[in-house]
């Protein structure tokens, strides 16, 4: 098992931009004014609630987009901000296309539905409500049924450092074999497998499939969940030849995390998805 020794949130000693600006990034721009993604300050915990609401139902369509859907397998959460013991989840039986803000469901870590109509996924709230209340530091999780991911979860082995992709994950992911190919649908399955992510970026786990988590939003664990999937993906195309690959050095793998694989960046890739999503799916918001 890999784990995260790194603040996956450090600050980069960068100078700041011509407005005097901290800059945690090389990927901010340096001269103010220019337009970029801005990390928002909220008002009140309803501006921040809607605001996560909305970003959570971006992620299961960003989710849809990417041929993550498998009948109602897939689950993702995010914590209310008032209330952390409850977090907003997709319902159950719907389509990650179809997922929008007036159907999300608010459960707690038990699995009972606070506010909504919908069920909540059994096995979602036995995995993520362990997580959520094993680690309060955990802001979102995503898991979902996908072909890379669970192809290569069958091997228990951890991500080979072949790219600045795989590099994001660079001791920051771990190979969890607990209650491996069960269905997570009892308690202390879920339990037993939350103990074990600890503050892990990405888990495979084996003979089941991917899960991210992020102490910073949903924003940053629903993309480090694509950017697994797709680390996955370039890992059996590489195994498929049969030719062993050069591999990064720890010292680039570890620069590599630092500049392209923090929570920020994260959360700064998803607005991209985000931009086009609110844009072409306006029934998001319904």
């Amino acid at each position: 098992m890999l784990e995260d020794h790194h603040d996956r949130s450090a600050a980069i000693d960068l100078p700041s931009d011509s407005a005097g600006r901290k800059r945690i990034s090389i990927y901010q721009p340096e001269t103010a004014g220019q337009i970029f993604p801005e990390i928002p300050e909220f008002a009140n915990h309803a501006e921040e609630r809607a605001y996560r609401k909305q970003h959570l139902v971006a992620a299961c369509r960003a989710f849809a987009m990417h041929g993550f859907d498998y009948g109602f397998a897939g689950h993702l959460t995010v914590r209310d901000p008032e209330r952390p013991e409850l977090y907003w989840t997709n319902p159950m039986c719907v389509h990650f296309s179809q997922v929008k803000v007036s159907n999300l469901i608010l459960a707690d870590h038990k699995g009972n539905v606070i506010e909504g109509r919908h069920a909540i996924n059994r096995a979602g709230f036995v995995l993520h409500g362990a997580v959520h209340e094993e680690y309060p530091e955990v802001m979102a999780m995503c898991h979902a049924h996908t072909v890379y991911g669970t192809a290569w979860c069958a091997t228990g082995r951890p991500l080979d450092m072949i790219s600045q992709d795989a590099a994001a994950f660079y001791k920051s992911h771990a190979v969890i074999g607990a209650s491996a190919g069960a269905v997570a649908v009892e308690q202390k399955s879920g339990v037993s497998v939350a103990k074990e992510i600890g503050r892990n970026r990405g888990v495979l786990h084996q003979n089941h499939g991917l899960l991210t988590t992020s102490h910073h939003s949903i924003d940053d664990a629903a993309f480090w969940f694509i950017a697994l999937e797709r680390a996955c993906k370039q890992q059996l195309l590489i195994e498929a030849t049969g030719i062993k690959p050069k591999l990064l050095s720890e010292k680039t793998a570890k620069y590599s995390r630092e500049h392209v694989g923090s929570d920020y960046i994260g959360w700064l890739h998803f607005q991209t998805l985000y931009g086009q999503i609110a844009e072409t799916q306006p029934d998001m918001f319904d």
